[in-house]
């Protein structure tokens, strides 16, 4: 990681990056919007890899400026890669959050950006990382499961975990029932980590920096 602690100054800036219908995204637009929540931090701006997605629907529905950048739109993905992050960049944030961005960076983004990067995924981290961990987890025959918020690095779900939550797998659980519930459990531990992590800040401890404290002295 580039970043070895976060201290936070409020309000922290987040741009969230999406890929799909946004519902993460919603569950912190959700907790901003609640005057009965405190949130020390405000969603700046909202980043996709494709046009026409709900996620930019539900950012532009509360007022937050949203940018598009296809890999399709460029000769090659670290050109891509650059121009993503010179986009996100040009909202100054604190922090970017993935909220169901389907797209792996790469080392322009993660120059910037090493450190403050986090994602959410639908498996207890580091078993069944990729774009299949449900399905993966019920094939091997688990009997819990669940969702973790870590940082990104530079491998597929590699990064260090900052907070898990189980899932039981039931005995009638199909694919789709199974992602419900753990993507019911996913939004809050989001909303939980963010609001945590604006308030208290974070250092990478250990010998390799892969232990995630929150908080600071």
């Amino acid at each position: 990681m580039d970043a070895s602690s976060f201290r936070p100054a409020s309000p922290v800036r987040l741009v969230v990056l999406v890929s799909g219908s946004g519902t993460n995204l919603q569950a912190l637009l959700d907790a901003v919007a609640d005057p009965d929540v405190e949130t020390p931090y405000e969603i700046v701006a909202v980043g996709a890899d494709r046009t026409g997605i709900e996620g930019l629907a539900r950012a532009e529905r509360a007022g937050v400026p949203t940018f598009v950048c296809r890999v399709r739109d460029f000769p090659t993905r670290e050109e891509w890669d650059t121009a993503l992050a010179g986009a996100t960049a040009a909202y100054t944030p604190d922090l970017v959050v993935s909220a169901g961005f389907m797209k792996v960076v790469g080392p322009a983004f993660l120059a910037r950006f090493g450190g403050r990067f986090l994602n959410t995924h639908p498996a207890l981290l580091p078993s069944f990382p990729g774009a299949h961990g449900v399905r993966d987890a019920l094939a091997y025959g688990a009997k819990v499961t669940g969702c973790t918020v870590h940082f990104v690095d530079d491998g597929v779900d590699t990064g260090p975990v900052i907070a898990q939550r189980a899932v039981e797998v039931l005995d009638e659980d199909d694919e789709s029932a199974l992602h419900e519930r753990i993507k019911q459990v996913e939004r809050r531990l989001l909303v939980e980590v963010v609001g945590r992590i604006a308030r208290d800040g974070y250092t990478f401890e250990g010998p390799n920096r892969r232990r995630v404290r929150l908080g600071h002295e």
